[in-house]
């Protein structure tokens, strides 16, 4: 065996890294280990763009995206300066809860004085910006149209991975450590099974969504404009219909509308309108009543969020890492998946830091850093358990505990400053669940609503007048 195949331990060694994916999770992974390893190679079975294009393995992509606060600032730590190139590129900083008009299963949220924000643009503009940035960084390179045929190693440790090129050229490439970033089509179970690692617990909840997606000339032109969200009640006796209107880049409305099993929007342009005047609110379609499609509608059907509990593994291999929807993915509702990714690879960073990339029990190290914020968005999004057939067994008495909680506290943030920070903590991942259990929230969330709820959505005259003003020039 070469020098180069081996692991050595001497401090002349190059440390190399594997990160199977190239998509936003494969490419924070790889700026997770600049400077942590030597060598990082990116593998991707695409042909990755140039730019903002579309890629032939990401349809969800075509969809609504929102990047909360907590999200953005983990990638801005692992990639300094992305955010101001999102700015540039045409994405918006919207501020919350003043620059969203939100309907929450117990009714419409208040538009508070500002505390969190979240990043608006299309999933191919954040995605490209992220690329550039991570593929300028010292020792990061990448293999694209080229496919991960299997792992290197046996039970105990992963020591690369073998590939197959787009010349149909077979190679093995050595590393000592492999990050999983793949996505919604990982294959780590099978790599992993073939090995002889044990299988990890899985837990599967599917409401059966389908999304429904069009871009519309933005009514309010270039002016500021809220993110529009009209959210289903899980615990309703009818399907979940949710209807989002997200500002995007080049003066668009990214329109993305949902529901669940026995009542799903589809890909017919005439059905997309009435569908939107069907969510439990009709803003969303009265909204876009008159706006100007500029694109097709997409439809996306593959939804059902799982997750996968490799930390509980007890013989982890060393040398392996999955993360971000390779570890878990949720019902897009949500809109948790991208920061559950960066904040993941912020953890694998800080590990590496910390211990170095070769420390014995790095990956399980890392692996269990990675599980704490996919608790946090797994159990935000629990809720779907309610909907009818998302799971094979009835909800037990302590979800439905847990569900009279959530009730209670989104229903005094409707009216409560207090909670609806709190609560807005949590879902934009700046701070764990726990942070619910604080004394004065806990409090608060006792004390009940101090406002009355708001009876309609909390749109401005300013607001209005700019949608009504577009109407009227192109009636």
């Amino acid at each position: 065996m070469s020098p180069s195949d081996d692991t050595p331990s001497e401090p002349s060694h190059r440390r190399r890294a594997v990160v199977v994916g190239g998509g936003l999770a494969g490419m924070l992974a790889a700026a997770a280990l600049s400077g942590s390893v030597d060598e990082i190679t990116v593998i991707e079975r695409d042909a990755l763009p140039a730019g903002p294009e579309p890629r032939k393995n990401l349809p969800q992509a075509r969809h609504a995206h929102i990047l909360w606060s907590g999200g953005a600032e983990a990638m801005e730590r692992l990639l300094p300066g992305v955010t101001g190139a999102w700015l540039a590129a045409g994405a918006h900083r919207i501020p919350l809860t003043s620059g969203m008009v939100a309907l929450s299963p117990q009714g419409w949220y208040r538009r508070w004085r500002d505390s969190h924000y979240l990043i608006s643009c299309g999933r191919d503009l954040l995605d490209a910006t992220v690329r550039d940035l991570a593929l300028a960084l010292p020792g990061v390179s990448l293999l694209d149209s080229t496919r991960v045929l299997a792992l290197e190693g046996d039970a105990s440790r992963v020591t690369g991975v073998r590939v197959r090129t787009a010349d149909g050229e077979q190679r093995l490439l050595r590393a000592d450590l492999t990050v999983d970033a793949s996505g919604r089509g990982t294959h780590t179970r099978q790599w992993l099974d073939a090995l002889g690692v044990p299988a990890a617990r899985e837990e599967v909840v599917d409401p059966g969504v389908v999304y429904a997606s069009r871009i519309f000339r933005s009514p309010a032109g270039d002016q500021p404009f809220p993110v529009v969200n009209v959210q289903a009640n899980a615990r309703a006796a009818e399907p979940g219909r949710t209807a989002v209107i997200l500002p995007i880049e080049a003066g668009q409305w990214l329109v993305t509308l949902s529901g669940t099993r026995g009542d799903r929007p589809t890909g017919d342009p005439d059905a997309f309108l009435p569908f939107a005047l069907g969510a439990r609110h009709r803003v969303v379609g009265e909204l876009i009543g008159d706006a100007e499609p500029l694109s097709e509608v997409a439809t996306f059907a593959n939804t059902a969020s799982r997750r996968l509990f490799f930390e509980k593994v007890k013989q982890w291999p060393q040398g392996y890492v999955a993360l971000g929807d390779a570890v878990a993915v949720y019902n897009p509702v949500y809109g948790h998946g991208m920061s559950v990714a960066a904040q993941g690879a912020l953890a694998l960073r800080e590990t590496l830091a910390v211990h170095g990339a070769t420390a014995p029990g790095l990956a399980r190290r890392v692996q269990r850093a990675v599980a704490r914020p996919v608790s946090t968005a797994w159990l935000l999004a629990g809720q779907d358990i309610f909907y009818p057939g998302a799971i094979t067994r009835r909800p037990r008495p302590a979800d439905r505990a847990l569900g009279r909680c959530v009730d209670r506290l989104m229903r005094t943030s409707t009216g409560n400053y207090t909670v609806a920070t709190a609560l807005t903590d949590v879902m934009t991942l700046t701070a764990p669940v726990t942070a619910l259990a604080r004394p004065r929230v806990l409090l608060a969330t006792l004390a009940g609503s101090r406002r009355p709820q708001l009876t309609s959505p909390p749109l401005t005259d300013r607001e209005l007048t700019l949608v009504k003003g577009s109407s009227q020039k192109t009636s």
